[in-house]
């Protein structure tokens, strides 16, 4: 059994991040959430914390400043207690901005997703008012509809949630009609489900992030309006407080008693700023993506440990060398290894076979060798990567990144996600020939065209222009291969090159590669998990199971005399003509024996 089928497992807790543990990763959201909690304990303790009456006048005591004695904020222009005030005004702030924006979220979200869902006719109508009211300046619109009912709080709430539905409906509405046709959705219709049910199953589960997020954006936004509309006399009457009315009460004092104003003022800021955090640390919460155990965005490069042990190069004549290299991904305090004790060597000139089942650790290998494994999580703990003699593990940064499609070069398995949908493929060749060379930008382009033409690519200079979504997948792949050649590299390393597309293709591509190999004289590093392959491409072949080399030699020897059982099993998976159900027999016995073998 391998070292690495011996280690233990991670602990299941380590495995998925909680929720709270990844907002409290986020310090400006811990900030905010710490902030926001205080003032809210504060506001719901109020009824019972010795204040006195926030609307008792005392013209003896007015305009008393910070710090005197009963009054720790002072008192107001009618003498009366700025922290009673303060804290009783908050109260109703919050809770009128809360609620408008509960009303605004659930109607502008039910407007959208029935808009973006039902799309046509429907979509136009409820998006046409939806733009009818966005035609209007939402602050003077909330000024119109409560000068239309009249100064008072619960109008002031109705005019702001009001104003902001359009925020909530467009942006909801975009979302879902990503959804509308997905295939997932279309699924769930074809197997019965009414427009209702698959609304509130497949598609608001999906909005439902986008849904909470702009809430704990926009929270702030209303809380803030809400204090505009009091500020001007229309919100909140006397002797009612909150934050805006104290703050238009206040502006009069400004110059005399600047705490009258400046105490509700520093209260709204620190509120809305709360929230804003806060609503950052929410959309981390609620990215499945960053429960990997990372909050901040992967850097340049891949980390590498500080204690790493890097070996010796053992194949110094090797354009690339791979030595006990150890890559692993961090979850919570620990990190759990992908590959572990990797060693190869390709040769000028040579191409190397990786094979192995999906998630043996090919591609993490792969990336490993120029720094492009995301971190975090990623971590490379042990080993050396070799360029010639340069220990790329060791390089700045700058260099390394130099060495990215100038000496290694990448040709990544599906080109449709790795080609930019907004450039033309010949700009995005053009993009790849000036990221190294410094060529003026005829010169480039004319080179551009005929590295599409060596790839195979008809009519290159009109395909030139071409969207990757008007091309074939084949022709795309070739467009992958003519960046990868771009700045004549010593390396290509092709991750499953072939896999997303038809043999017949395939066989095309294949062809393309191994001629502009020759042709050049590059190493080349194909991964895939297909042996026969392997056997029709690749020099020589190295075996990956659960993150280790398991076997490595000349693919014929291999191929002829396989020495580990997990060899012998991929062999046996590649069909044969004329085994009929022999085949099937074959590999059941491989599978049973090759089980057979790890138990003992």
């Amino acid at each position: 059994m391998s070292a690495l089928a011996a280690s233990p497992a991670p602990r299941r807790g380590s495995e998925r991040i909680t929720s709270c543990h990844l907002l409290l990763n986020n310090r400006l959201a811990t900030a905010g959430l710490v902030l926001l909690g205080l003032i809210l304990l504060l506001i719901v303790l109020v009824p019972i914390l010795p204040l006195p009456d926030p609307d008792a006048t005392a013209p003896v005591d007015r305009l008393k400043p910070v710090l005197t004695a009963g009054h720790l904020l002072g008192t107001d222009q009618l003498g009366r207690d700025i922290l009673s005030r303060l804290l009783w005004g908050t109260r109703v702030s919050i809770a009128v901005g809360f609620a408008a924006t509960l009303i605004a979220a659930g109607i502008g979200s039910a407007i959208g997703i029935i808009a973006g869902y039902a799309g046509g006719r429907t979509d136009n109508a409820m998006m046409r008012g939806i733009d009818m009211l966005m035609a209007f300046p939402y602050i003077l619109l909330a000024l119109a509809i409560v000068a239309a009912l009249g100064p008072g709080l619960m109008n002031a709430l109705y005019a702001i949630a009001l104003v902001n539905i359009p925020f909530f409906a467009r942006n909801v509405r975009g979302v879902t009609l990503g959804y509308a046709h997905s295939e997932f959705v279309d699924a769930a219709r074809l197997s019965g489900k009414g427009h209702l049910s698959v609304i509130l199953t497949e598609v608001l589960p999906n909005v439902m992030p986008v849904i909470v997020i702009t809430m704990s954006t926009t929270a702030g936004w209303m809380i803030l309006e809400t204090a505009g509309l009091s500020f001007l006399g229309l919100g909140a009457q006397p002797p009612q407080a909150d934050l805006g009315s104290m703050l238009g009460e206040g502006r009069a004092q400004l110059f005399t008693a600047p705490h009258v104003s400046v105490v509700p003022g520093a209260m709204i800021f620190l509120i809305v700023i709360s929230l804003n955090v806060l609503g950052d640390g929410i959309r981390d919460v609620l990215d499945p993506r960053l429960r990997s155990g990372a909050l901040a965005r992967p850097g340049p490069v891949t980390e590498v440990a500080p204690d790493r042990t890097a070996p010796a190069n053992t194949a110094e004549r090797a354009c690339l060398a791979i030595e006990k290299l150890e890559t692993g991904f961090r979850r919570g305090k620990e990190i759990v290894p992908a590959v572990r004790d990797v060693s190869l060597h390709v040769e000028p000139g040579e191409c190397l076979g990786l094979i192995g089942e999906s998630g043996s650790g090919k591609s993490v290998t792969a990336l490993s060798v120029m720094g492009l494994v995301a971190s975090p999580p990623g971590v490379i703990r042990n080993g050396a990567v070799y360029l010639g003699n340069d220990d790329v593990l060791s390089m700045p940064e700058t260099r390394l990144i130099a060495n990215r499609g100038s000496r290694v070069a990448y040709v990544f398995q599906d080109p449709l996600t790795t080609l930019h949908p907004m450039y033309p493929v010949g700009r995005q060749v053009e993009e790849a020939i000036a990221a190294h060379q410094q060529v003026r930008a005829a010169e480039r382009r004319e080179k551009a065209v005929a590295l599409l033409e060596k790839v195979g690519i008809p009519d290159a200079r009109e395909r030139s222009v071409h969207y990757p979504h008007q091309l074939s997948g084949g022709q795309r792949q070739r467009v992958g291969i003519a960046m990868a050649l771009a700045n004549d590299p010593e390396i290509i390393i092709a991750d499953e090159p072939t896999t997303a597309l038809d043999v017949t293709v395939q066989a095309r591509i294949l062809e393309l590669l191994r001629d502009l190999q020759r042709e050049r004289g590059m190493a080349l590093l194909f991964i895939t998990h297909d042996f026969g392959i392997v056997s029709e491409f690749c020099d020589r072949v190295a075996v990956m199971k659960d993150g280790e080399i398991v076997e490595t030699g000349k693919t014929r020897e291999v191929l002829a005399n396989p020495q580990h059982p997990y060899t012998k099993r991929l062999i046996a998976c590649v069909p044969e003509l004329g085994t009929g159900e022999r085949f099937l027999d074959r590999v059941a016995g491989l599978f049973a024996g090759g089980k057979a073998e790890v138990a003992q």
